[in-house]
């Protein structure tokens, strides 16, 4: 990188082009800027010997040489400031021609605005984005004005000379001779990015996807830019809008290497190098339309591998795109089959699904999937002859929970709240459709309900027994708990006792609301039985797919146990009482992520917080805090799991070990 301070007619001045990149926003500078430039010009021009007057910064970079052309520079940043004193000049020059100096503006225009000797779109000194040249050119031909911002500056600046009576002479040596920028012209090894957020911070965010643009048209020939523009980037660009730079991230890790979104713009680089810049920007077009099918499934004809995108997506994972780019491109070269492609999306989703049932973080998952793809289309360690086969094999060793794991952990997760009742939603909806109805459930037209409202009241608390508080803290937001009702009527029976609430599932075609029609309570008992029920359907819906080697598992039933060694994220302790695993888990939690504890406080006031005064038997923890420790074996290990999956910590790093009481 070049920098220098330097007179604005070493810039303006020579045979060039600068060429506005296609990423640049439309010319937006108006009146307030406009005005500022004359007053600068009516300032320096008072004066008897003015002095350099700075106005900003021009960052160039040169494009890819054509032999028979002019050089061309990219204009990376100050194309407003370039494009006004061009259209500035252009009114100079106008001027010059109606008060009979005919030698001044053949001079602006030889020397300046254009290159005379040149023919076609190497005629332009400067070359704005493809909105703003038919107004530009006709201001530069002196032609009739073209309805835009960039006319609207012309006028701007012909008022201004017209009645300002100042010598047009002395106006072009100002502008030429006085006016200084910083000009910093990049090298091949310069990252254009970083340049321009340092130098326009306050202005447009410059994305990867914009320099990337950039790039390619850098090594394309002038001839066929506009051609390869239209046909390949505008479409993409349009498709895809925002998301482009993020697509690009994902097609490039689709090879099996991790790309991080401050690495795009280099690796794209090292890769056009090796290719024809052309033919990679067909491709990446070619796998734009499948992205666009992955972040918008209504797109895809296919009905089934539409439904499954669309599930896929409700779980927001989107680190598998970079094998689902891969697997998509398969299947419409017929290298898979339809039933192969969406039994992979089923498959993702089984996984994905469990390992969010379970509280695995999804850390590692960028680099499992950037590597999934290349490890199973090569990997001869993986027996299974078709490719679904060796992507079960694969996964299953990706932390991929066993049954007994998921069966535990789905009757009690929390499933409502912030991006998990999307997830709830799916699991219900799945769950009515195993029952395999002859019609379509309209589904977005149901909502979640809690059968145990979220608000108690008095009916509630009686019917719940003693330990309402504590039952409803812990179970309120668990699958047995929540079921799929019309929105209408969520409202109108959110908070109603049980016998009116199974009054209205009675009027539900829902196979889940057939559940309470005999139900005479909703206590403790019943949530817990029918989480059973639901489980065991969704242990057909998201069945394993893995082998069955024996694999060390967390108890499933502790009632009855006693704990013996508690792992706690990294560390070890003998333990004795289930109230010791509880005071230890709090106090790590707390130590680890005291903001996170207090949201733990907020949800489960009745387990755990400041004032001692609020429980009935307690410990105190570490930081303070106060945890009640009147409660059962079962409760106690429900709480540590909910505790920790409310700090968004991973119960993988939590491990007990029990013995027979």
């Amino acid at each position: 990188m070049q920098a220098s301070e330097t007179k604005l007619e070493q810039i303006i001045e020579g045979t060039k082009q600068y060429l506005v990149p296609l990423f640049q926003r439309v010319y937006s500078w108006k009146k307030t800027e406009w005005g500022m430039l004359w007053n600068d010009i009516e300032e320096l021009y008072s004066r008897d010997n003015p002095r350099p007057h700075f106005m900003g910064s021009i960052v160039t970079m040169p494009t890819m040489a054509v032999p028979e052309g002019v050089s061309k520079y990219l204009l990376i940043d100050g194309q407003q400031r370039l494009t006004t004193i061009f259209i500035l000049l252009s009114a100079v020059r106008d001027k010059a021609k109606l008060s009979e100096e005919p030698e001044l503006a053949a001079e602006i225009d030889n020397t300046i605005l254009v290159n005379p000797y040149k023919k076609g779109s190497d005629y332009y000194k400067l070359q704005p984005t493809q909105s703003d040249r038919a107004p530009f050119h006709n201001i530069i031909h002196n032609q009739s004005l073209i309805d835009s911002n960039i006319s609207d500056c012309y006028l701007f600046f012909e008022k201004k000379i017209s009645r300002s009576k100042l010598d047009l002479h002395k106006i072009k040596k100002l502008i030429c001779s006085n006016l200084s920028v910083v000009s910093v012209v990049l090298g091949n090894d310069d990252d254009p990015y970083v340049v321009f957020e340092g130098l326009n911070a306050k202005g447009r965010p410059l994305t990867q996807a914009d320099l990337i643009r950039n790039y390619f048209f850098m090594r394309i020939h002038a001839d066929e830019q506009e051609y390869v523009y239209s046909q390949y980037w505008q479409p993409m660009q349009n498709l895809l809008g925002e998301s482009l730079t993020e697509f690009i991230r994902h097609y490039l890790t689709k090879s099996g290497v991790e790309i991080k979104q401050n690495e795009i713009y280099f690796e794209i680089k090292e890769r056009i190098k090796k290719h024809d810049a052309i033919f990679y920007l067909k491709d990446l077009s070619v796998f734009a339309e499948y992205y666009a099918k992955l972040l918008n499934p209504d797109r895809e004809v296919n009905e089934q591998v539409s439904k499954y995108l669309e599930r896929l997506n409700r779980l927001e994972v989107a680190t598998v795109y970079p094998f689902l780019l891969n697997c998509y491109h398969d299947w419409m070269q017929s290298l898979i089959t339809e039933q192969e492609f969406i039994s992979v999306l089923q498959i993702l989703e089984n996984f994905i699904l469990r390992r969010f049932i379970c509280n695995i973080q999804t850390r590692g998952l960028n680099r499992i999937f950037a590597l999934l793809y290349s490890q199973i289309s090569k990997d001869t360690n993986l027996t299974s002859d078709t490719f679904v086969g060796r992507l079960k094999l694969a996964l299953q060793n990706r932390d991929y929970p066993k049954d007994t794991v998921f069966r535990d952990r789905l009757k009690d997760v929390q499933l409502y709240g912030g991006n998990r009742s999307e997830k709830a939603k799916l699991i219900l909806e799945s769950i009515e459709e195993y029952f395999n109805h002859k019609e379509q459930v309209p589904f977005k037209k149901l909502s979640i309900e809690h059968i145990m409202p979220q608000t108690l009241n008095d009916w509630w608390k009686e019917h719940l027994g003693e330990e309402w508080a504590i039952i409803h803290e812990l179970l309120i937001h668990s699958l047995g708990n929540l079921t799929l009702t019309a929105t209408e009527y969520n409202a109108a029976i959110s908070n109603a006792d049980f016998i009116t609430k199974r009054t209205q599932f009675q009027k539900s075609h829902l196979e889940l609301n057939k559940y309470f029609l005999n139900l005479e309570s909703w206590r403790r008992e019943d949530i817990e039985a029918r989480a059973e029920n639901l489980v065991d359907i969704a242990l057909q819906i998201w069945s394993y797919f893995g082998d069955d080697l024996t694999q060390f598992h967390q108890p499933s039933d502790i009632t009855g146990s006693r704990p013996k060694l508690l792992r706690v994220f990294g560390e070890e302790y003998s333990v004795k009482t289930w109230r010791d695993v509880l005071e230890i888990t709090l106090s790590k939690i707390a130590d680890l992520e005291p903001e996170k504890f207090e949201d733990i406080i907020q949800k489960y006031p009745h387990l755990v917080g400041w004032d001692e005064k609020n429980f009935r038997d307690t410990r105190k923890l570490k930081n303070g805090a106060f945890v009640e420790v009147n409660l059962s074996a079962k409760n106690i290990h429900a709480f540590c799991l909910k505790a920790i999956e409310t700090a968004e910590l991973s119960t993988e790093e939590w491990y007990l070990e029990t013995v027979t009481s």
